[in-house]
């Protein structure tokens, strides 16, 4: 399907560079693209288990008739000639810890409201949990799709982490893997609908969508999501 949104130059070229070896290097097992908003902005939100699953998710995404806009690193925009490429290709740089953090999201928010595919990783990095279930996230997503009234769209990947597992340093191209992308109906959000988001409110906002999204998982892996969620707040702290 042909991208029914407006697309630069770099993400055309980013397109052009990308999708065809994710297409001859991964079969795939592509579900629910029907529940991508055809038209408005909206907030994808999916879980994170490898450092390629942005471009097998873009991949997915772009194919559906979405071209993304991630929330990344601002490291990334630092890299010579790729930075230029991500920048102009309209992809979202996050300044951690900075007085610039807040500048990622009023990006993020005016994006959606400008009827664009916005990606959040409500985990906000790649996770630890040991069977790479979803562990607790992070209430980015859910404030920008409450303070923009966004239907948020949960996704779930598996089997990229195949080709180049959490915090590799070598890719496992052959022989070719499935790479599953399972998206879902919009989340249901309207109960957290409020004037005044406060943290309990945006905690279980945030709760909500990662149900979402390891519901879907547990569809592609045909087992039970853990009892308990992984909590990087209780386990010790992240890697960078």
């Amino acid at each position: 399907m042909t991208p029914p949104r407006s697309l630069s130059p770099s993400y055309r070229l980013a397109e052009r560079i990308v999708r065809p070896p994710l297409t001859h290097l991964t079969r795939r097992d592509w579900r629910g693209v029907d529940h991508l908003p055809k038209d408005g902005g909206f907030v994808v939100c999916c879980n994170h288990l490898s450092y390629l699953d942005p471009f097998t998710l873009a991949h997915f995404l772009f194919d559906g008739g979405s071209p993304p806009r991630f929330l990344a690193k601002d490291s990334l925009f630092r890299i010579p000639l790729l930075g230029r490429i991500v920048r102009g290709a309209g992809q979202i740089p996050v300044f951690r810890d900075s007085v610039d953090a807040g500048k990622a999201f009023s990006a993020a928010v005016t994006a959606v409201e400008a009827g664009e595919c916005v990606v959040v990783y409500p985990e906000a990095t790649l996770t630890r949990d040991p069977d790479l279930w979803p562990m607790a996230g992070k209430s980015g997503a859910a404030r920008i799709a409450l303070m923009t009234g966004a239907p948020v769209i949960p996704v779930a990947q598996w089997g990229v982490q195949e080709i180049f597992p959490p915090y590799g340093k070598h890719l496992h191209l052959l022989p070719r893997k499935v790479v599953h992308v399972w998206a879902g109906p919009p989340v249901d959000l309207s109960r957290f609908a409020s004037p005044r988001l406060d943290a309990p409110t945006l905690r279980d906002a945030t709760g909500t969508i990662l149900d979402a999204v390891t519901g879907l998982l547990e569809g592609i892996r045909g087992e039970p999501r853990p009892a308990r969620r992984w909590d990087p707040r209780r386990h010790g702290p992240e890697r960078a």
